[in-house]
């Protein structure tokens, strides 16, 4: 195949990394000596555009805010106000417009989401670029780069458009923000062969918004704006729709059902007194009003309540969140995707393990603090310093106070160091640098140079194969040896060893020159051989030591954790085994070969994915959420962002994350934490199930006193409540006692439980067929007050009493509403002092609207005697007690099930 089609066939596929800088320029059209002319460079400007991300057209402000009616349960709700205000109940009616009102504008302000990432992404771009155009330097704005432009980048740079490497010296860069990759990438010019490489392997590229962290390079650029990989990602970001929270799904179904419920009302209540002869004005201003009783209208307020104080709670525990429904939707996760560095691992790099002088040791402490023994397989503990020297002085680095400056790897030596007995700080001041080779991509190692006396002592650190090779002798334990074929295998053994446990190998060694014969200022490499082998360091980063109980407390909860990577696959496999994930380890290239389908089959039993793209984090999530999970998935790259947006719950790294995936995600973590996650998670749980005691207490107020006036109706009886009574019981319902629930305490066991089903709903078959039996406890235990009061006293005195006792059965229902499998009265029947403060108030009040003259003349009531107050609590009493007796058969039956299965079974 000849160049241009070879060249044109491999643009067509965007695989630069296969060109070789000459057919990339070639293909580019520009030699690389003069760069491009000011006039091309203009000419390619009108054709490709600038170098800028799209920006999506926004939504009116008007549109945003009509949204937030889209909810059924508040189209009901507004139905419900109509109704109110059509039979002159106004304080009902506005009430339920300020609730509808006042949660349309909390959701208002969430919709500005998108816009907010793509601009914080837009912020993120280089500003200005130093390229060569015209044969001359000059310093353009970035959006003015075209294809075909020559870029001048050195250390501290951010790379201002994707291209090809023209030049490379110990050229590395950052590129986290868009791999994954915990390390600094070490770049280079020479071709690579395969066409579908990784991002991350695709060492003679540079990408948009990454950083040069060391050397210098000259770049063609191959693409601007949004044809760059970020630009791919801006346009994923755009693209992706966020999902449904399944508490929305589940009000929009209650909803439903209070409508359906309500239209019955109306319907049988208004025909019912029809037939008996009533007006049908007077007939329908009834049904009417108990339909607008059977709508919980508190329930968005109590909702919103929960849902803040949740939020409140997970803020004190460094878990911001941004949206309301968030934390609902945490409580029912079902899969959290974390990635590796910083948030399962601490994202410092520590000596775990090395070898020196023929023993093997280990290294205790994580992180760069200097606790932490050494402990060797074989004592006694030979002195580690002569090791230790080399990590110490041929070092850029260093650690104060347990923080970083400079390189992580070296960051972790000089800990090591220190945890050998050496002082490092205290060491280069007694011996300072006369010369230096710095690192170089090339040959692979750094070394220094120091006065020794009569002698300068070179130290070197580097890759264990480059200085196994320069070296002639070794450090054995009864001193310098020649370096022959066994002790080479011996060493490389080693080497082998400690990198099958997934860490990152460094080697250290010397040479003593006699002073007299050293140049600082000659040829240094001369010296880069010859070299006395010393030792071998392992590193890795390590996890939190909290993660693994994080992990084992989610796995008991029922919610699988799986691991996102950009690092390499025995690395992540490694850090999973510590951290307790048991399962498949799959890599990028792995999920290409997979389809969809099966990708979807597989995906369940995959704990860890190593260098994956942006694009494999998509299709993980999309995948996850195709067989039902509610999923969470952490980042802190611009490269998670796209896949945070898909998830159910986005969750980004509040330290180490950039503007764009706070921006994109619902979660922030203010301390980069798995473990705040499950806290997180926890709190998500304790509101949704605070909101279903509301929705358990309301309810069942709403259905006994709905069956109660139906069940009048039918016996032909006066109505049992006035209207200003229903007012009243409505006020008590929707009232303290009831947003009390909403601060109610975890429950024992909560994390033990699996997660919600998706199809689970707040109102389902059980849960309302047991509402329906306190409803009927209710309607009975009230008739019968009505029917004695009847009776005994006459009228007033019936209805007193019927009143009474039903809001004495709120009193005691709402204990079944916060116990509905265990007994209420467990380890947390006394811990929620609002609730109690809320309960003595409504006594004291129904007290007073007895026996107070001017509440009575409002209330229509009269004053009871001391012994239907005693018969009044003891029928109220019998939902708590009769719903107690079912819980403990329920309670016995089970016990007898599990001691006898076969019997069962």
């Amino acid at each position: 195949m000849d160049i241009e089609r070879r060249i044109g066939c491999r643009i067509g596929h965007h695989s630069w990394h296969t060109f070789s800088a000459a057919e990339a320029a070639q293909a580019l059209g520009v030699v690389p000596a003069a760069g491009l002319s000011t006039a091309t460079a203009s000419e390619r400007l009108a054709e490709h555009g600038e170098n800028r991300l799209a920006e999506a057209v926004p939504r009116p402000l008007w549109r945003k805010f009509l949204d937030q009616f889209r909810n059924f349960l508040v189209v009901v709700l507004l139905f419900a106000a109509a109704l109110a205000w059509a039979i002159g109940d106004l304080k009902d009616a506005a009430v339920i417009l300020i609730v509808v009102l006042l949660n349309a504008g909390l959701g208002f302000w969430q919709e500005h989401r998108a816009e907010r990432t793509l601009a914080a992404l837009k912020e993120m771009l280089a500003a200005h670029a130093r390229v060569r155009r015209d044969g001359r330097i000059s310093e353009v704005d970035a959006s003015q780069l075209v294809p075909g432009d020559i870029v001048l980048l050195e250390a501290g740079d951010r790379v201002p458009a994707d291209g090809r490497l023209l030049v490379a010296h110990n050229l590395e860069a950052d590129e986290a923000a868009l791999t994954g990759e915990s390390h600094a990438v070490g770049k280079h010019m020479a071709v690579l062969d395969s066409d579908d490489l990784p991002l991350g392997d695709r060492v003679n590229l540079l990408f948009m918004n990454t950083v040069v962290t060391r050397g210098r390079a000259e770049l063609l650029v191959t693409d601007t704006g949004m044809r760059t990989e970020m630009g791919k990602l801006a346009d994923m970001i755009a693209g992706a729709e966020e999902g449904e929270a399944p508490l929305q799904r589940q009000l929009d179904t209650l909803g439903k059902k209070l409508a359906a419920i309500a239209g019955g009302v109306v319907t049988v209540i208004f025909l019912l007194d029809f037939a008996r002869g009533l007006p049908w004005q007077q007939a329908a201003m009834t049904a009417v009003a108990l339909a607008v009783a059977a709508i919980p209208e508190g329930l968005p307020a109590v909702v919103t309540v929960t849902l803040a104080i949740g939020m409140w709670r997970m803020a004190k525990n460094r878990a911001i969140l941004k949206k309301l429904s968030a934390v609902e939707t945490l409580g029912s996760t079902t899969v959290i995707c974390s990635d590796k560095t910083g948030t399962l691992t601490l994202n410092q790099m520590t000596a775990r393990a090395g070898w020196f002088a023929g023993q093997r040791f280990s290294v205790l402490g994580e992180g760069y603090g200097a606790e932490g023994a050494i402990h060797a397989e074989a004592a006694p503990m030979l002195d580690l310093r002569p090791l230790a020297m080399p990590m110490a002085l041929c070092a850029d680095s260093r650690v104060r106070d347990g923080q970083l400056i400079g390189d992580p790897t070296e960051g972790a030596l000089w800990v090591l160091a220190q945890k050998c007995g050496i002082d490092p700080e205290a060491e280069q001041e007694r011996r300072p640098r006369i010369a230096e080779i710095p690192f170089d991509s090339a040959h692979k190692f750094m070394a220094t140079f120091h006065h020794a006396g009569e002698t300068v002592e070179m130290l070197v650190k580097g890759a264990p194969d480059v200085l196994l090779a320069r070296a002639s002798r070794w450090r054995a334990a009864d001193g310098e040896q020649a370096l022959d074929g066994t002790a080479r295998d011996l060493i490389g053994r080693e080497n082998e060893a400690l990198a099958g446990q997934a860490l990152r190998v460094l080697a250290v060694a010397q040479r003593l020159i006699p002073a007299g014969d050293f140049d600082p200022a000659g040829d240094l490499m001369a010296w880069a051989d010859g070299w006395t082998f010393i030792g071998l360091a392992g590193l890795m980063d390590p996890p939190r030591p909290e993660a693994k109980a994080a992990i084992a407390l989610c796995h008991a909860a029922g919610i699988e954790v799986k691991m996102i990577t950009g690092d390499h696959k025995t690395t992540a496999a490694a850090i999973a085994r510590e951290l307790g994930l048991v399962g498949e380890v799959v890599d990028g290239g792995e999920l290409d070969a997979l389809d969809d389908a099966a990708l979807i089959a597989r995906v369940d039993g995959i704990v860890v994915f190593a260098r994956v793209s942006p694009t494999h984090k998509v299709r993980i999530v999309r995948a996850l959420k195709a067989l039902g999970h509610v999923v969470a998935m952490t980042g802190d790259g611009v490269n998670d962002a796209p896949a945070l947006k898909a998830a159910d719950i986005g969750v980004a790294m509040g330290v180490t994350g950039t503007a764009v995936t706070r921006e994109a995600a619902t979660l922030v973590l203010t301390d980069d934490n798995f473990a705040t996650i499950v806290r997180a998670v926890k709190e998500g749980r304790v509101v949704y199930d605070n909101i279903v005691k509301f929705v358990r207490f309301q309810l069942s107020t709403n259905i006994g006193a709905i069956l109660t006036v139906l069940a009048a109706t039918l016996l032909g009886w006066p109505a049992p409540f006035t209207a200003i009574h229903l007012l009243w019981i409505n006020i008590i319902m929707d009232g303290p006692p009831a947003m009390t629930l909403g601060v109610e305490p975890a429950r024992p066991g909560l994390m033990r439980d699996p997660p919600r089903r998706q199809a689970a709903q707040i109102l389902d078959g059980e849960r309302l067929l047991r509402l329906a039996l306190y409803g009927l406890t209710m309607m009975a235990g009230t008739l019968f007050m009505f029917r004695q009061g009847l009776t005994e006293h006459g009228q007033p005195y019936a209805l007193t009493a019927a009143f009474t006792t039903f809001v004495l059965f709120q009193f005691f229902n709402v204990f079944n509403a916060r116990a509905e499998r265990g007994s209420a009265f467990n380890a947390t029947f006394f811990r929620n002092g609002k609730l109690w403060l809320a309960l003595g108030g409504v006594l004291a009040l129904q007290v007073l609207v007895v026996h107070w003259a001017p509440a009575q003349a409002v209330f229509d009531t009269v004053d009871l005697a001391a012994k239907d107050w005693g018969l009044a609590v003891a029928v109220a009493a019998s939902v708590l007690l009769l719903d107690e007796a079912r819980k403990l058969v329920q309670q016995l039956f089970r016990s007898r099930a599990a001691a006898n299965p076969a019997e069962s079974g």
